[in-house]
Formats: structure tokens, C-alpha cells, sequence
């Protein structure tokens, strides 16, 4: 591999809380999108950037991830992990990396499905013009989702005068979406950055305001097309459901499955090795590899694993 002017960086040390069980069992960064873990997904993007060096920051459950990706050479990349042993804030967790960056770096959340038009954007948009950072946005037509995110606001020059974290009065339909181009300038920021009042963390949009206000130029690029935090279960079968549309597809069944005669699948994807021994209707589900539904019926709107069977709307 030619070495990259770029390096990628992906923070998958979230703790999947508000997922019930499923988030016990599975670290957010490695939910499977139709039987493709997410940061795969993620690390193909970077890839497509000629990004081939990946740091990734693991905390919670991290022994899965490294056991899911390895050093990443079958993905076509070399990939070194950072424990992240205190979450204090993605300022932070971005701060803790200063030692192991010697050069800009494409910044990902790793718990966030994108779909981008063209990340290459951000890069043309660096080298053109020379910004501290370039923000990856979208024009998001519900308020409620950039009041979940962080609002930009651009200068008529089209750089970043302003970014909000979880505005409350929503001014711009322009969102963060937790996807960006650092230059070593961000570790200036961060170390000027203090705690919020809001949540006791070291916010990633106070660094960016931070640069802003030093007279560093920031930019935005309206690259993503969509964008799903996995936060609940239902953001999953969301996911799923949407990838198996863009591949024309109703479902998905992975490799080794056994399925009794009568089993229908609808908008449904069964992770490897699943046995379904009696007549059986799934609709919006996502089975994880392994499981046996041995007692038929119906199931809507769920997530099953091994140990749990869990509906969308708790």
C-alpha cells in the first residue's frame, strides 16, 4: 500500500445503553447492517479515500471489535486501537490521540451509519483551500434531528461562522453529522476547551468554535445523504431495511441457515447459521447468527438474538 497524506480515525468506545440486553452483548460500532458490521462499512469509505492507516478507539466491549476487524489487512487496511479508558467527551477521546497523529486525519463516529455523495468533497475542499477543518453536513429538513445533532452556520463566504450543539431554537436547516476533516490544529482547540455545564464533557463543537474564533478557517461540505445514529433497536432494523432496499432486495439470508417450509421473510435479515425449524412469518426483523426460533408464529419489528428477543418500540 502507498502511504496516504490522510489517516482515519473511527471513536467506537460507546456504550450502547439505551439498546436494552443487545447493547450488553454487542458494541454499537460492529451492529450488523445486513450482516456487514457498521465500521466496515466506515472503513470502506475511508478506503475509497486512499485512507489505508485506521485508528480506531475502543472502550466498551472492545475485545469484540479487535476480534471482529484484526489488523485489517482483510479489509484492505492496517488498523492500530487506542483504549479509551475515561469518557469524558469526544474532545476528549479526540485530545488522547495527539501522540499517535502526525498528520490530518478524516474523524468518524463510529456508532453513525452515513450515506455520502462524495466524501472525496471534504478532501478537495482541504486541499483547495487550506481550513483547520471541513465539516461533513446535510440539509435536514426536521428540526428535531439537528437539535439531536449540531447546527452549522456558514458566512456568505461559505466557511463556518457558528456550530451549536443540540440547538434548542433550530436556525439553519444545516447538520453536523459526526463526520470530519482535522488538520493537527484541532489538538490547539482542544486543549483550550472546557467542560460543559450541559453535560460535564468536552464537547468536539466547542474545539470547532474554538478554531473558529482563533481566526481559523472552517468549512462545511454537504456530503451525506443520510445519516442514523444507532441508539435503539429500532435504528438497526432502519438501517437493514434501508440497505435492502438500495440493493433491491426483500431479504437477506446469511450463510448456513436452515428454514423449514412455510418460513416467510419479510424485510428481514437472518444473520449466519439461523435455524427456523417451523413455519414462521418475520417482518422488519433482524436475527443475529446462531439463533434457533423453534416455536413458529409471527414476530414484527424485532431484533432477535441468542438470549433475547427484543421489539422495536421498547
Amino acid at each position: 500500500m502507498s502511504p496516504s497524506p490522510y489517516l482515519g480515525v473511527i471513536l467506537a468506545a460507546g456504550h450502547g445503553s439505551r439498546m436494552g440486553p443487545f447493547g450488553e452483548e454487542v458494541p454499537k460500532p460492529i451492529v450488523p447492517i445486513c450482516n456487514k458490521p457498521l465500521l466496515v462499512y466506515q472503513i470502506e469509505q475511508l478506503r475509497a479515500l486512499g485512507i489505508h492507516e485506521i485508528i480506531i478507539v475502543i472502550g466498551h466491549l472492545g475485545h469484540l471489535i479487535t476480534a471482529t476487524l484484526g489488523n485489517g489487512a482483510a479489509h484492505g487496511v492496517r488498523i492500530r486501537y487506542v483504549e479509551q479508558t475515561q469518557r469524558l467527551g469526544l474532545a476528549h477521546a479526540v485530545g488522547q490521540l495527539e501522540p499517535h497523529i502526525d498528520r490530518p486525519f478524516v474523524l468518524m463516529l463510529g456508532d453513525i451509519f452515513f450515506e455520502v455523495a462524495d466524501l472525496g468533497r471534504m478532501v478537495r475542499e482541504f486541499e483547495e483551500h487550506h481550513p483547520a477543518a471541513v465539516l461533513a453536513t446535510k440539509h435536514e429538513p426536521d428540526p428535531a434531528a439537528v437539535r439531536r445533532n449540531f447546527s452549522v452556520h456558514l458566512r456568505d463566504d461559505g466557511t463556518v461562522r457558528r456550530v451549536i450543539e443540540k440547538p434548542r431554537f433550530v436556525e439553519t436547516d444545516l447538520k453536523g453529522c459526526g463526520l470530519y476533516l482535522f488538520d493537527l490544529r484541532i489538538f490547539d482547540a482542544i486543549r483550550r476547551t472546557p467542560r460543559t455545564a450541559l453535560r460535564d464533557e468536552y464537547e468536539l463543537t466547542d474545539s470547532i468554535q474554538i478554531l473558529v474564533d482563533l481566526d481559523y478557517s472552517v468549512r462545511a461540505a454537504t456530503v451525506v445523504e443520510w445519516d442514523m445514529n444507532i441508539t435503539y433497536i429500532g435504528d438497526l432494523i432502519t438501517c437493514c431495511r434501508r440497505r435492502l432496499a438500495a440493493e433491491g432486495k426483500r431479504s437477506l439470508v446469511g450463510t448456513g441457515c436452515t428454514l423449514a417450509e412455510g418460513v416467510e421473510l419479510v424485510d428481514t435479515v437472518l444473520g449466519d447459521g439461523v435455524s427456523v425449524s417451523k413455519p414462521t412469518r418475520l417482518e422488519r426483523c433482524v436475527v443475529m447468527p446462531g439463533v434457533t426460533i423453534d416455536d413458529g408464529g409471527t414476530f414484527a419489528d424485532m431484533v432477535i438474538t441468542r438470549t433475547a428477543r427484543l421489539h422495536a418500540g421498547a
